[in-house]
């Protein structure tokens, strides 16, 4: 689970002033389930190399999308 303090400040960054308790669990949730997938993207991208570590090529190979 990623910290809401975390999230709170990446929010801060993109210009946020104030965000909401729920809009910041819904952020939290969203920004979870969007790792999750890259993740498992980048695992079968690197499965898919014949690698079991992910690395930083598997990470531009996805974000490509």
């Amino acid at each position: 689970m990623i910290p809401k303090a975390a999230i709170e400040r990446t929010a801060r960054k993109a210009g946020v002033v104030r965000i909401s308790e729920e809009a910041l669990d819904e952020l939290q949730k969203t920004i979870e389930e969007i790792g999750f997938e890259l993740s498992k993207d980048a695992a079968e991208a690197a499965k898919h190399a014949k690698r079991k570590t992910i690395d930083r090529s598997d990470i531009e190979l996805i974000s490509c999308r």
